[in-house]
């Protein structure tokens, strides 16, 4: 065997040259960081106060929609046309922090009419509206 046999057995094996993939890592992973949300979005929540002493506390009002689609304020039947001046008429008397509304309706209902009674609560002054789904 001469020596220019030798040298061809004894050649270093390829290595692959990772740094561009590196660098291509850490740009996308920077790209990614830019575009991610910063702060997640939350919904406000309100923790109720204690109530000062010698201070009514305000019937809770309960709107509910039956699945014939009658209403009942508190379990009083009402009309929808007389729904806005009653409302307009208790909210008067109450504070803002006591301007609260639950309207309860089955799931059954069409969300265009629940969507319309809580417009007509927040025409009345409604500030709060709680939303309760189940059976009536």
């Amino acid at each position: 065997m001469d020596s220019e046999s030798k040298a061809y057995v004894h050649s270093p094996s390829p290595s692959i040259n990772v740094t561009p993939l590196i660098d291509i890592l850490l740009v996308l992973l920077i790209i990614f960081m830019v575009i991610s949300p910063r702060h997640e979005q939350k919904l406000p929540v309100v923790a109720p106060t204690p109530r000062p002493e010698g201070t009514a506390l305000a019937e809770t009002l309960m709107l509910t929609m039956s699945g014939e689609f009658r209403l009942e304020l508190n379990r009083k039947a009402i009309t929808a046309e007389e729904l806005k001046s009653v409302l307009i008429a208790l909210m008067e008397q109450r504070t803002i922090e006591q301007r609260m509304l639950f309207i309860k309706a089955p799931s059954q209902i069409p969300y265009d009419l629940v969507v319309a009674l809580i417009d007509c609560a927040k025409g009345a002054g409604v500030v709060t509206v709680g939303l309760i789904q189940g059976e009536v």
